[in-house]
């Protein structure tokens, strides 16, 4: 495999929680899935896991350099967790066809969260041509 490209980004976890308290479930709908919503809701504090996900999403953009928008949505881009825990991300719609059109095989990413901030790094992969 080769690296098509790698993407890092770091939230702060206030901005989330400050987004979620004004905005609520609109601010949440938008950015974040049924299935990382219910996850996220579940745990002792949301925001931090909320924030690692949207850090996720925006690594991923970062490594397909594209943004966030037409190539690759919010809701397109969703954080699972594998049978080990580590995180692992699945996509759909137009970011699925960007996957397929540039030959990306798979997308390794990273969480990581502390009290106040949280960070993800992704690396996308494809086969040589």
């Amino acid at each position: 495999m080769i690296i098509y490209g790698i993407g890092i980004d770091v939230v702060e976890v206030e901005r989330i929680e400050a987004a979620i308290a004004r905005q609520g479930d609109a601010f949440l709908g938008r950015l974040f899935t049924g299935r990382e919503r219910e996850y996220c809701g579940k745990q002792m504090r949301p925001a931090l896991h909320y924030a690692a996900r949207f850090a996720a999403k925006e690594a991923v953009s970062k490594a397909f350099g594209t943004g966030i928008g037409g190539q690759a949505g919010w809701l397109e881009m969703e954080v699972e967790r594998a049978e080990s825990g580590a995180p692992k991300m699945v996509f759909s719609g137009n970011a699925a066809e960007f996957l397929v059109r540039e030959g990306i095989a798979e997308v390794q990413v990273s969480l990581s969260h502390a009290k106040e901030y949280a960070a993800a790094n992704a690396v996308a992969l494809r086969h040589p041509s």
